[in-house]
């Protein structure tokens, strides 16, 4: 017998037989060495993207992301873990949207699985094909909540949490790491879940500041980032700026991830593209449309979209003049503030032409992505 006990009937239902693969998630031994043994020290901690993902970002590693969907996560850095040819990553996000791309370019082996698709751009039609072709393996299926109480166990060095996520629900059939148990507070029958502290291998973190030790700061829904940030092994800091350590001090709204957590702190302006960065760009609802309207049609049709956005593509920079340069750095700038009322709204135009043809534009070169 190893040292964990999951969930049996999940372990059935999804043909998992060798349960190795599962540990390191729930390995709180393990995970606390790693976080003991880390460097604490008050150093420049600045990188580059690319030398950010060699050095922490290793095949077989459980991986996750920031932000939300396409809400202030570092889209730019798994584009580059595409290009480093990263191999066998498990994918652990809440939602997980972001790594559909990564199982056609080879990166992504393993799913933690919750919601996929970008809401009414459209639904994931990708990942079921590449799950029924075999070329991912689901390990578990989870609710954001219940994944981001994982999160929050972690972070606070509790084994787990007791919850009344996931009842009712068949996600219990197909989650390995969660079991019912009774409420021990309760004579009466009371059921609930056991929901394991979670600690994945690499997260990367998108902020709008940082200083260059890591303390980090962002404004916006937190999501999973606080706790995530305490529980992960290794964690890399992308940010729209480097500023100076009084600022952060000074200016402490919003500084939510202290330096002792990061290990690599990366100057990444539009690091968010194609995504939103609060305050600072607008998504770019075509490219999304693009994305799930031509690319996810057929592998042959997402192979020629990856060409063309991240093969083609060194950095974030050639990747905004594909969007439409300039151009498409000031309008989505004044989108996104006057949404969020920094900006006057009135006048402002939020009506672009939709992408729906679900054909590689001839013209692509010279269209903006609004």
């Amino acid at each position: 017998m190893g040292k964990f006990s999951f969930n049996e009937e999940a372990l059935k239902n999804l043909k998992i037989t060798d349960t190795s693969i599962l540990e390191r998630l729930v390995d709180f031994e393990d995970a606390r060495k790693f976080h003991l043994n880390k460097d604490r020290s008050r150093k420049d901690k600045r990188m580059s993207l690319k030398e950010a993902v060699a050095e922490y970002v290793h095949d077989g590693d459980i991986m996750t992301d920031g932000g939300f969907c396409y809400v202030r996560t570092s889209i730019q850095s798994f584009f580059e873990v595409i290009r480093q040819q990263k191999k066998n990553l498990q994918f652990c996000s809440s939602p997980n949207t972001n790594h559909s791309y990564m199982i056609n370019a080879g990166c992504c082996r393993y799913s933690h699985n919750s919601y996929l698709g970008a809401e009414m751009r459209g639904i994931d039609r990708n990942y079921a094909r590449q799950l029924k072709a075999g070329k991912v393996t689901i390990l578990s299926e989870w609710s954001h909540g219940s994944m981001a109480q994982g999160f929050k166990a972690a972070q606070l060095g509790l084994p787990g949490v007791f919850s009344k996520q996931l009842l009712g629900s068949d996600m219990l059939k197909y989650n390995p790491y969660v079991k019912v148990m009774q409420n021990p507070m309760r004579s009466d029958s009371d059921p609930v879940v056991f929901i394991p502290a979670l600690y994945p291998d690499v997260s990367v973190i998108h902020v709008h500041a940082a200083d260059k030790k890591g303390n980090a700061r962002f404004y916006g829904p937190a999501v999973n980032d606080i706790a995530m940030a305490a529980a992960t092994r290794k964690l890399i800091i992308t940010a729209e700026e480097i500023v100076p350590e009084s600022d952060i001090r000074y200016n402490n709204k919003g500084v939510f991830i202290p330096a002792m957590y990061v290990d690599a702190v990366v100057e990444l302006p539009f690091g968010a593209v194609p995504g939103q960065m609060p305050g600072c760009y607008y998504w770019s609802r075509q490219w999304w449309e693009m994305a799930f309207r031509y690319a996810m049609k057929s592998d042959e049709n997402f192979q020629k979209f990856l060409e063309y956005w991240v093969y083609d593509v060194k950095d974030q920079y050639e990747f905004v003049e594909k969007l439409g340069g300039a151009k498409w750095i000031a309008e989505s700038r004044r989108l996104t503030k006057a949404e969020e009322y920094d900006n006057e709204d009135i006048g402002v135009n939020f009506d672009y032409e939709e992408y729906t043809s679900g054909e590689w534009p001839e013209n692509i070169s010279q269209m903006r992505f609004y």
